[in-house]
């Protein structure tokens, strides 16, 4: 009973990282040691294991896909992404600098121990470190991009921001952001729990393209973990470790644009150094050593529990 809780506690911190923008609900799953059971229980819906389902054979597909490990850590997911819509969405209006320092904190320290899982590093491995890092650094540099104003772009853009949400170190909701479906999104399921059923079709159509890129996309990187391990791992960190470029507290934006509300949203921002030491910095400081604290805390109890 305590690993299923705590497998929805995961669950639930994956979900709250996808929600922000710049921060991977992969990479929770990576460093909480669930990230390939997880590749592993989406790539096993397949033909074969469908056929036990059209047989009748619930418990051996139930068995097949690890059913309940989804149940369980996608209901924490839901919880997350349902009642943090808004909370994220003030966070990011009234303490921007507060909630990105946690998270830079937080993806340092998971760059850290997931380089680790490194057995053998060669010039191969550093490279694609290398190309990894660039690569993050390139997508969380871009400004907005469009997407068709319909059903099909929305599709699309489920399709894409998944295969970035299981990744670590690229953020689902940031490609959101660059396709200019965040607000949309967003906006729909905030829509939608106040009562905006017109909503449920564009919720629909998102989850379909979502669920279409996770049964694609999880058998290819399954494969690629199980026979280049050490490549992956080491390209996948790169990724983290480009992506604190997005999640640095201090930006000064160069560039908006008009979001579906007709507000100014920030679209190019650079890194900036703050002035001055005031309250604010230390504050910003005390929540990025509290990021990796947590961090250290749930890969310590990962590991306990796997040895349970």
């Amino acid at each position: 009973m305590i690993n299923w809780i705590l497998l929805y506690l995961k669950g639930v911190a994956m979900g709250s990282a996808d929600v922000i923008p710049g921060v991977s609900g992969g990479t929770i799953a990576f460093i909480t040691g669930i990230y390939d059971r997880l590749l592993g229980a989406i790539a096993a819906v397949n033909v074969a294991n469908l056929r036990l389902l059209l047989k009748g054979d619930f418990k051996g597909f139930f068995k097949a896909i690890d059913l309940t490990f989804l149940i369980v850590l996608f209901a924490g997911i839901g919880t997350a992404i349902v009642s943090l819509a808004k909370l994220i969405t003030y966070l990011l209006k009234h303490h921007e600098v507060e909630l990105w320092s946690f998270f830079f904190g937080l993806i340092i320290a998971s760059s850290i121990l997931i380089l680790k899982q490194v057995k053998k590093w060669n010039a191969v491995n550093f490279i694609l470190l290398a190309i990894g890092v660039a690569i993050a650094y390139y997508l969380t540099s871009m400004g907005q991009s469009s997407m068709p104003d319909n059903l099909f772009g929305v599709f699309i853009s489920g399709f894409i921001a998944i295969i970035a949400m299981i990744l670590p170190g690229i953020s689902g909701s940031y490609i959101l952001v660059m396709l200019g479906q965040y607000e949309k999104i967003l906006g729909s399921i905030s829509g939608v729990l106040s009562g905006q059923l017109d909503l449920i079709p564009t919720l629909i159509v998102f989850a379909v393209g979502c669920v279409s890129g996770l049964l694609v996309f999880a058998k290819i990187l399954k494969w690629l973990l199980a026979h280049y391990h050490d490549a992956v791992v080491a390209a996948l960190t790169g990724f983290m470790i480009g992506s604190l470029n997005k999640v640095w507290p201090w930006k000064n934006t160069l560039e908006y644009y008009t979001s579906s509300h007709g507000e100014l949203k920030p679209l190019i921002q650079e890194n900036i150094v703050p002035a001055q030491m005031d309250s604010q910095v230390m504050t910003a400081v005390a929540l990025a050593i509290a990021g990796l604290a947590l961090v250290l805390v749930l890969e310590y109890l990962g590991r306990r529990f796997q040895k349970a």
